[in-house]
């Protein structure tokens, strides 16, 4: 190239008419260009003076160095759309699609050199999202560690814990083919975007920052936008257990107390737009959720620990979840799904202030709630048991939110069937209820109900039908006949009657219950369905006696 040896030539200058006036086909490629801004302003010297035209640096923006004629073509490859859209126009733009399974394992086996066995490499390369850089990286590792490393192993590895993960791909030995000043390591990759947006927009890092807590999937907008304040007022909470038709609610205060700080519209937008162009992030179909990466989850929650701000924004993701998150009523399911997910990435994120402790048991307890009332053992067990192990630290035994956790703790080991754990935390709840509220206080009846479940799957008849009658009569007394927790009673004595044989009797209050639940719940609610079910179940057993019908009319003309 003539002139490039004089010391005070422009060197892009010569590039671009070297280019321009070049005979032949030729390509110039422009990698990575995430940040445009070095190729549409004029960049200063390690002085901070501008360049003049008789320098080696650019006198002119890089942008007008780039030649155009026919014969020559320019690729410019970035993962931000903002900048690609200030460089080319929207029609000239080529998004690259991720790779699909088949493209995954073609490159893997291709980087490894040595065959396997598909079904390893294809759990592998699902397990890395597909994504090429961290599979060639895999790929690397495995070859160089051979035979003491395996397809198997390696999977085997990263699947094992979050900083196992990390450790496997922070490793970076370099690729032959790639640029020798670029990072091989694809946290290390994620990162150097995440630092832009930083440098660039800091409200969206905050946003990237808070999003990597939360389950991949759905990740609500709602949930994002708020600004949960720590609180000090206590909250006054209840549980749900499998004999409550439909608990006393969960005082929201956390919710009515709490201040939310709305995010102006415009500034999340632009947050949004700023990730979505580095491809952080997608928008999901409802256009109220988005999803990202585990592996850029990973990567910035990386970056956050070294950074030293990790549990800050780990208590942030808890306060917002907490908040969100509502009681585990029927009429709460459909909120509850939608968050249970983020719940369950909860677990594995325990904060270590007090505060921030109280709500992420708060948050493992109405989780707890939902999943009990789904069916969902091992989660309602694990989630129950977690949250009162926190509050009997936090809060102490005696405590009326450790006594919630205790109940949902034995509501979890019923389901299991452990009926002896359950009844020695039942009687525990009971007796310091009776002893700090009073017998015939709600909550107290709920814990006697509780145990008196417990005692009728013990074969327990008397001790069960005792307590439950109790607990029907005072709640008739205090709440009414046609209230949610006295129908609950007279549902449980129904059952303890039948076991016992006191059939006529059963059917009566079985009945009457019924026809009560059908003023109070909706037609789809599960506990009137179970009940009607229920009764038409006895009905075909026992109705077809006549003896028992006579029975069951002498019942009814008594009781009424």
């Amino acid at each position: 190239m003539a002139g490039r040896q004089n010391l005070r030539a422009n060197i892009f200058k010569l590039v671009h008419d070297w280019l321009r006036d070049c005979k032949d086909p030729w390509l110039l490629i422009l990698d990575n260009v995430d940040d445009a801004r070095f190729l549409l302003h004029v960049q200063a010297d390690g002085q901070g003076q501008q360049p003049t035209d008789d320098s080696r640096t650019a006198s002119r923006p890089l942008r007008e160095y780039l030649p155009h004629c026919e014969r020559g073509s320019i690729i410019v490859t970035t993962r931000n759309m903002d900048a690609a859209l200030k460089l080319v126009e929207r029609r000239d733009v080529i998004t690259v699609e991720p790779m699909d399974e088949a493209q995954a394992q073609a490159l893997f086996k291709k980087k490894l050199g040595v065959q396997g066995d598909d079904s390893d490499i294809a759990k592998l390369v699902a397990a890395l999202e597909y994504m090429p850089l961290a599979i060639v990286q895999a790929a690397a590792y495995i070859s160089e560690e051979a035979p003491r490393c395996s397809v198997v192993k390696y999977l085997d590895e990263f699947s094992r814990s979050e900083r196992k993960r990390t450790s496997l791909l922070n490793h970076d030995k370099g690729q032959l083919r790639r640029d020798w000043e670029a990072k091989s390591c694809i946290i290390v990759t994620w990162q150097i975007s995440f630092e832009h947006i930083l440098q660039t927009r800091p409200s969206a890092a905050d946003l990237l920052s808070l999003m990597s807590f939360f389950d991949r999937q759905g990740i609500p907008e709602s949930v994002l936008r708020s600004r949960a304040v720590q609180r000090g007022a206590q909250l006054n909470r209840q549980d749900q257990t499998e004999e409550d038709i439909d608990s006393h609610e969960e005082d929201d205060t956390s919710q009515s107390s709490t201040s939310e700080d709305e995010l102006s519209e415009d500034e999340f937008e632009e947050d949004v737009v700023a990730l979505r162009n580095f491809c952080l992030i997608s928008v999901n179909i409802d256009g109220t959720s988005f999803e990202m990466h585990a592996l850029v989850q990973l990567a910035t929650r990386k970056w956050l620990d070294s950074n030293g701000m990790l549990e800050q924004w780990k208590q942030h993701f808890i306060s917002n979840l907490c908040a969100a998150f509502p009681t585990g009523q029927y009429e709460n399911w459909v909120a509850c799904q939608a968050l249970f997910a983020h719940a369950k990435s909860a677990v594995g994120q325990r904060p270590e202030g007090e505060s921030s402790l109280a709500e992420w048991a708060t948050l493992l307890y109405r989780a707890a709630w939902y999943a009990e009332g789904t069916g969902n053992i091992p989660d309602a067990k694990e989630f129950a048991l977690k949250s009162m192990k926190v509050r009997s630290r936090v809060l102490g035994q005696e405590h009326e939110d450790t006594l919630w956790s205790m109940g949902m703790v034995g509501s979890a080991y019923k389901l299991g069937g452990q009926w002896d754990a359950a009844e020695e935390l039942e009687v525990q709840v009971m007796e310091t209820r009776e002893k700090k509220l009073g017998a015939d206080h709600p909550s107290t009846l709920t814990s006697m109900a509780n145990l008196a479940s417990t005692y009728r799957n013990q074969g327990r008849w008397d001790a069960a039908e005792e307590l439950f009658v109790q607990v029907m009569e005072t709640r008739k007394k205090k709440l009414g006949a046609d209230h949610p927790d006295t129908l609950t009673s007279m549902n449980n004595l129904a059952i303890t009657w039948k076991e016992q044989g006191k059939v006529a009797e059963a059917l009566y209050l079985l009945t009457e219950c019924v026809r009560l639940c059908q003023h109070v719940f909706k037609p789809n609610h599960p506990h009137l369905r179970s009940s009607l079910a229920t009764l038409e179940r006895w009905k075909a057993e026992h109705l077809h006696s006549v003896a028992i019908r006579e029975r069951a009319t002498e019942a009814r003309l008594g009781i009424s």
